[in-house]
């Protein structure tokens, strides 16, 4: 009997093909790692007056312009959210490696002097300095409470015009406040009728170029100072 044997082909291992894939597969993998680590390539601030655009890349640490894909748009808002001068923040990632930050701020009312500290609209204090009026004396915390609520909400030209702020109370009204403003004039008022001070700039020139006293806590009349 004759033996029929099997005789099996082996494969030749096409190269070429192996090549292609690994080439593909290095071309992938470079292409991954390229967008992963891309950084980013603009940060756009908007609606900032008191923190520096500078300011809020560095509490967001994308200073150094890190990776796009790896930036977390809630890591920044948190970082930001921390300090004090932040409200609100809205972080946006847009294409081509955009980030858009806007920010709303915790306006600086005052600055008191007897505790070296600037007060926010929102309450809190921070040891900044900033171009606002400057509390001369103690006041009790109903007081401040009640004129940080005034002041919140007067116009930002009203408080560039206001240089310091003295708690004066008499007889009559325990709320008194004596306003000594940049020009010159002063202004009593009580935090019943604070809101009366953002009509200053349209009082003024009715007043000739004098200098003095405008009452607006009993009445609407001026005092001229020699």
């Amino acid at each position: 009997m004759q033996n029929n044997k099997v005789v099996k082909k082996r494969k030749k291992i096409n190269y070429t093909k192996l090549l292609l894939i690994f080439l593909f597969l290095c071309v992938l993998c470079y292409f991954v790692f390229f967008i992963i680590t891309k950084p980013i390539s603009n940060i756009y601030i908007y609606n900032n007056v008191y923190l520096s655009d500078q300011k809020i890349i560095d509490i967001s640490n994308i200073r150094n312009y890190p990776s796009f894909l790896l930036t977390s748009k809630n890591k920044i808002k948190k970082q930001l959210l921390k300090k004090p001068l932040v409200y609100n923040v809205e972080v946006k990632k847009k294409f081509f490696g955009e980030i858009h930050i806007t920010v709303e701020e915790n306006k600086p009312l005052f600055y008191n002097e007897n505790t070296n500290q600037t007060i926010l609209s929102n309450g809190k204090k921070v040891d900044d300095k900033f171009k606002v009026p400057i509390l001369t004396n103690e006041i009790s915390y109903d007081i401040e409470y009640k004129l940080i609520n005034k002041m919140k909400n007067l116009c930002d030209t009203t408080l560039l015009k206001m240089s310091e702020i003295k708690y004066s109370p008499n007889e009559i009204d325990k709320e008194r406040m004596f306003i000594t403003m940049t020009d010159g004039n002063y202004v009593y008022l009580t935090l019943y009728t604070f809101e009366k001070i953002d009509n200053y700039n349209k009082v003024l020139p009715s007043l000739g170029g004098k200098k003095g006293i405008l009452y607006f806590d009993s009445g609407n009349f001026f005092e001229i100072l020699n």
